[in-house]
């Protein structure tokens, strides 16, 4: 029997704590009610904190992978878990709305940033040469998977403790992977004595980006990249992904059930069954992403996920729990598929090196997004005492990001795989 090689376990720590770092971020959903009955701070104001921290986790992420170059993968990991264990425990104490947007708005979603946005595509670019999409994939799905296991833990625990206990479960589980990336997490496949998995020889690297300071690394990649069409059709299909995925959905669907009469652990239990589908969906669609044309994945991906967004306001006011059981599922399996393709698209186009900042860029469009949709969701609330229209208007410009996946031509993306590689 072969021994198993050590990029899988370096894909297991990296999985269990994006987990961790997840879980903290999806559960903004399940805290907006206790945080409004306890405290009375204002439904909007309390998801301005939320959208901060999806805005700042986002727009971080480019720097995160610049400095992942200069510092390495286990001191990034070991600081950012600490950041977010830091949030964590500062949540204890607090007692006004502004300590909750600094402590969530800021601390948490620095601490999160790099678990959710590029850590991903660095662990399947540095240690897989075989099965890339699938290691993003299985990645990738490991949000979905914190929000199936712990979420309706964590609605539970508020309904029948407080929420200070939920809060305490994250805490422990945020020490418990700090011990695990300081035994087992190592930077590089040098590092562990092997080499990448699928690679047979030894490829000499470049290591001159290490002597750059990470913030020009970050802006350096993004000044050649807005020069680039595809970027901006990437940025923008993402940005709309964000809107309709963490920003809406993550933050206000279990406020949304509960206004038509659903209780907050049946709504919460809906929002992590449709992690078992998303981790299904996700991890297939990064096996599909290594086999298919990754337009037309992100094509469809975006196309379905906005049909059902139309569809939610409708079963609701059905009081059917059978149609929300199927929107569920449905959305379930495109929430987050979407990531697989898009990362493969800029890889492609930029090349492997400079694919990481890249990404870390587009995916600041995709919080950017999540933070519209948070708190723009709060305030279409406020005013219409219903979040309908925000459902609605997700899945109209859903509709429009399939178009702008679309253009990119599969062609020039293979020319500027070339170029890509050369110049940036």
């Amino acid at each position: 029997m072969k021994h198993i090689h050590y990029s899988w376990f370096i894909l297991a720590i990296t999985f269990f704590s994006i987990i961790v770092a997840g879980i903290a971020m999806s559960s903004s959903g399940v805290f907006i009610d206790p945080f409004e009955k306890e405290f009375g701070w204002d439904r909007s104001v309390i998801a301005l904190a939320f959208a901060i921290s999806l805005f700042l986790y986002g727009i971080s992420g480019p720097f995160m992978a610049a400095l992942l170059e200069v510092i390495g993968l286990k001191k990034m990991m070991l600081m950012s878990m600490t950041t977010l264990l830091t949030g964590i425990i500062l949540t204890f104490f607090m007692n006004q709305s502004w300590q909750l947007i600094i402590i969530w708005g800021v601390i948490i979603g620095l601490g999160a940033s790099l678990f959710l946005t590029v850590v991903s595509p660095y662990v399947a670019n540095h240690w897989f040469v075989k099965r890339r999409g699938l290691a993003v994939g299985i990645l990738t799905a490991s949000t979905a998977t914190g929000q199936l296991i712990l979420l309706p833990v964590l609605a539970a625990m508020i309904e029948n403790e407080s929420w200070r206990t939920a809060m305490g479960l994250i805490m422990i589980l945020s020490i418990i992977m700090i011990i695990i990336i300081f035994l087992f997490m190592k930077n590089t496949p040098k590092d562990a004595g092997v080499l990448p998995y699928g690679l047979d020889q030894e490829i000499q690297e470049s290591k001159e980006s290490r002597k750059e300071n990470p913030i020009v690394i970050a802006f350096k990649g993004l000044f050649q990249a807005v020069k680039v069409k595809e970027f901006w059709l990437l940025a923008g299909s993402f940005f709309i992904c964000g809107l309709s995925t963490n920003g809406l959905i993550g933050t206000h669907f279990v406020s949304f059930c509960i206004s038509f009469g659903i209780p907050l652990v049946t709504a919460a239990s809906f929002l992590s069954f449709m992690g078992i589908f998303n981790l299904v969906g996700t991890t297939l669609s990064g096996w599909l992403s290594d086999r298919f044309d990754n337009r037309w994945l992100l094509f469809w991906y975006y196309g379905l996920r906005g049909a059902s967004l139309v569809f939610l306001p409708f079963a609701l006011n059905e009081g059917s729990i059978t149609m929300l059981m199927i929107f569920t599922v449905f959305y379930g399996l495109d929430w987050i598929a979407t990531v697989p393709p898009t990362i493969s698209i800029s890889r492609q186009i930029f090349g492997t090196k400079k694919s990481g900042v890249v990404y870390g860029w587009i995916f600041a469009s995709h919080q950017a997004g999540a933070a519209v949709a948070a708190f723009g969701g709060g305030l279409i609330y406020r005013f219409f005492n219903t979040y309908s229209w925000a459902f609605f208007l997700a899945g109209v410009f859903c509709l429009l990001a399939s178009f702008f996946v679309i253009i990119i031509k599969k062609q020039h993306s293979n020319q500027l795989t070339n170029e890509g590689i050369m110049t940036l």
